[in-house]
């Protein structure tokens, strides 16, 4: 075969490289020749009959499709572990390197390179010689032994038995940074520490006895000066006739193993130092470990629960929790800060926070669970003291707008009796009032709490004994841990202690109530039969209601007064106005007799104004009537439809006849409207209106009386030019017996806006004012349309 004169890529390399090229053709040894980009230049019979196949000049030597090499261990060889990678890219001659060319390791071969050169370094051609590696001496198996230990990641050596080092594998370079040339030959010292030489005679000693030496843990110096964790297996070696001639040593990195046990000792410290306790169970919920926190937090020991069942620590009603449990770790989820309850070794109750994960082995599946439990007792305390504080805060405030906005004696008792009682943690509380019933001196049960009535019914009222006198004479609060033991209690007859039947009292706590005069109204007592319940915070928080309710009592007390004179103001009003109305009666009567028969002018015109003024004194009455009927709830009204413009228009008729100081202006419209109310008090309401309107301006001519409606309402307005009113006169206006300052000097009760809004309010109606002091009035009401009133 004729040698092509130029490689691939266009190198140029001289003829006289090939002058044996046929020689080389018909060895019986695979050989082949490439460049340096691993294009085939040339290739013997025998490499291709190895590899089935012709010269082609496309082929290279790194097709891995089409030329594969193995290690002993049959993985196809690559990167720095391929021979013609180590030959071509490093420029690295190779000898009798081993390789196989099936991964059955059944074809063995031993690899030899030649590089051949000129003076131009970039025009080389590369000889790979193939020898069969498996001569008369030495077994395929022994060849496969040798490859393995050659490729091994350990690093695997051979010593003598003065330390000095005979065989150095890749797996040594790797790990300890040297070459095999530069370590054979030196002695095995070189890699150990100089604070662990004394390791190196007893191994030694111990391979001399005949023992190998397994997994000896221990650090080596690389060739950087790093120390290096190891794992050290020792064999003895022997010769053919069993004498030992040296060693052989097997070291592994367990670098990333010692890592691992450093990560799995902090973390093992930390679970074991932990406040919470941490537990793992597999899947049938059987206790597999159990940390320092769980024992402190449960009462068990490590050796008491291991292998039991988690349902140990679950109360009955609770067991189906840990079904759920299992579940959801079943299916990967996790459980976080799930609050629930759990049994301490003594069976006492726990409040605990749990948090589940799921535990997985190495290929992933799920095998158990991992629990962290954490003691949340002081948490839960601190939520119910913060939400009993909230709490107390409530019925403070509570308390302080009831006591402040009731009148009602009973009502603010009971309030406060009712507040203090749940405030202070008592089983019951009472109010007694200070009562003199001659010289007994008893006290008079008005509010209780707690406890219903009729516990004290048959007890009898309480008296001034030395427990209950500080308190009703106002000395002082007066609390006690057990008043059963105090020196006060059971010094006086017949019951010389509580009656038989009393409510159970350990507790006891006392405090008095003083009005702003300084007497003592009465006393609060509160009682619990569990000893020392009441604290100084209980008795700041009672005293301090204790002297809010003072101050409303007082109050409910004037307002009983004055409701009292009020009644009384009002029964005399309706007295008087019925009495006045029968002999005003009488006059009138005699008046009208008069003024028919007297003829005279002047006589007449006296009698008229007589009558006149007779006539303004009944309306006088009938307003004051009128009064004293709507503050008793009797007056009545009698509805009925009618159309409200015609009743304005009748009256703006009458008034046209009766006012000769002003002239009415109406806008009433030209429809009727019709309404359902009390024709009679709704003429009464206008009139007085416009009645006002003349009144209260004497310095103006006109009056004006107008009428709106939309689908829901009719409104009446009646507006004047006359004193006008001031923002806070028109907040007043309908109050009984209020008189504008402005309006000194005009006659009136102050009666008629009052009535006239009550009469209004009756009608499901509204009745209001707009005003500017000099200006004028707007006063107009509303009632409603479309619908009946009963």
């Amino acid at each position: 075969m004729q040698i092509e004169s130029t490689l691939k890529q266009n190198t140029e390399i001289n003829p006289s490289l090939y002058d044996n090229n046929r020689l080389l053709m018909d060895l019986p040894i695979p050989v082949f020749i490439c460049n340096k980009e691993g294009y085939f230049h040339f290739r013997n019979n025998s490499f291709n009959k190895l590899y089935k196949t012709s010269s082609s000049k496309n082929d290279s030597i790194f097709n891995n499709k089409v030329f594969r090499f193995y290690d002993g261990s049959g993985n196809p060889l690559s990167g720095e572990n391929c021979p013609f990678n180590k030959c071509i890219k490093q420029n690295c001659p190779v000898e009798n390197y081993p390789v196989f060319l099936d991964s059955t390791c059944q074809k063995a071969y031993s690899v030899s390179s030649t590089i051949h050169s000129e003076q131009d370094v970039e025009n080389q051609a590369f000889q790979f010689n193939f020898l069969p590696a498996a001569p008369e001496n030495k077994s395929v198996e022994e060849f496969k032994l040798s490859a393995i230990v050659e490729f091994s990641k350990d690093a695997i050596i051979s010593k003598d038995l003065e330390g000095n080092i005979t065989s150095w594998n890749k797996g040594a370079e790797k790990m300890f940074g040297y070459s095999k040339k530069e370590m054979i030959g030196k002695n095995i010292s070189m890699l150990i520490p100089r604070s662990r030489l004394k390791e190196k005679e007893q191994i030694l000693n111990t391979v001399k006895t005949g023992k190998s030496l397994d997994h000896f843990e221990t650090y080596r110096l690389t060739k950087s000066g790093d120390e290096i964790p190891l794992s050290l297996t020792v064999s003895p070696i022997r010769d053919d006739k069993g004498r030992i001639i040296g060693a052989s040593k097997v070291a592994r990195d367990i670098s990333e193993k010692r890592k691992h046990e450093e990560r799995q000792a902090r973390l093992s410290a930390i679970v074991e130092s932990s406040e919470d306790g941490i537990v793992s169970k597999d899947l049938n919920g059987i206790i597999k470990s159990w940390n320092a926190g769980a024992s402190r937090i449960f009462g068990y020991s490590e050796s008491e629960v291991i292998g039991k069942s988690i349902t140990v620590l679950i109360p009955k009603n609770r067991l189906n929790e840990e079904k759920l449990i299992l579940q959801k770790i079943k299916s990967g989820k996790r459980i976080e800060h799930f609050e629930t309850i759990r049994l301490s070794k003594e069976g006492k109750k726990i409040h605990v926070s749990v948090s589940v994960s799921p535990l997985k082995d190495k290929q992933g599946n799920i095998i158990g669970a991992s629990k962290i439990v954490r003691n949340i007792e002081e948490q839960i305390r601190s939520k119910k003291k913060i939400e009993n504080y909230v709490e107390k805060l409530r019925i403070l405030n509570s308390v302080g707008k009831d006591i402040s906005s009731k009148l009602d004696l009973e009502t603010v008792l009971q309030k406060v009796t009712d507040a203090t009682t749940k405030l202070s943690g008592a089983k019951f509380g009472a109010f007694f009032y200070n009562t003199q019933t001659g010289p007994g001196e008893s006290m008079m049960l008005y509010t209780l709490s707690g406890a219903p009535k009729e516990v004290f019914e048959n007890l009898g009222m309480p008296r001034h004994t030395p427990v209950f006198h500080p308190t009703f004479t106002g000395q002082g609060i007066l609390r006690v841990d057990d008043i059963r033991k105090d020196s006060r209690y059971g010094q006086n007859d017949p019951h010389f202690g509580m009656p038989e039947g009393h409510l159970d009292v350990a507790s006891y706590m006392a405090v008095p109530v003083i009005s702003n005069s300084g007497s003592v109204i009465g006393g609060l007592i509160f009682g619990h039969p569990e000893v020392g319940v009441f604290k100084k915070e209980h008795e700041v928080m009672v005293r301090n209601i204790a002297a809010q309710a003072a101050i409303a009592l007082d109050n409910s007390q004037l307002f009983e007064q004055v409701r009292s004179l009020s009644e009384k103001k009002d029964e005399f009003i309706a007295l008087a106005s019925h009495e006045l109305k029968t002999p005003l009666t009488t006059i009138k009567g005699y008046l009208q007799i008069l003024e028919k028969k007297v003829e005279e002018p002047k006589s007449k015109l006296f009698l008229s104004k007589t009558l006149n003024q007779a006539n303004r004194l009944n309306d006088l009455i009938d307003d004051l009537l009128n009064m004293s009927r709507i503050e008793a709830g009797k007056l009545e009204f009698n509805y009925e439809e009618f159309d409200l413009r015609q009743v304005l228009l009748d009256i703006s008729e009458t008034f046209d006849y009766s006012e000769s100081s002003h002239r009415l202006i109406t806008g009433l419209g030209e429809e009727p409207v019709i309404v359902t109310a009390d024709k009679h008090r709704i003429e009464q309401v206008i009139n007085n209106l416009l009645s006002n309107a003349v009144k209260y301006s004497p310095k103006a001519d006109k009056v004006y009386l107008n009428l709106e409606h939309d689908e829901e309402k009719v409104t009446v307005l009646v507006k004047d030019e006359g004193l006008g009113l001031s923002q806070e006169q028109q907040k007043n206006v309908f109050n009984r017996f209020y008189r504008a300052e402005s309006t000194k000097g005009i006659n009136g009760l102050g009666l008629g806006l009052y009535l006239t809004k009550q009469i209004i309010d009756a009608h499901r109606g509204c009745l209001e004012v707009k005003s500017e002091e000099g200006v004028g009035s707007e006063f107009y009401f509303s009632l409603p349309l479309g619908q009946k009133i009963l």
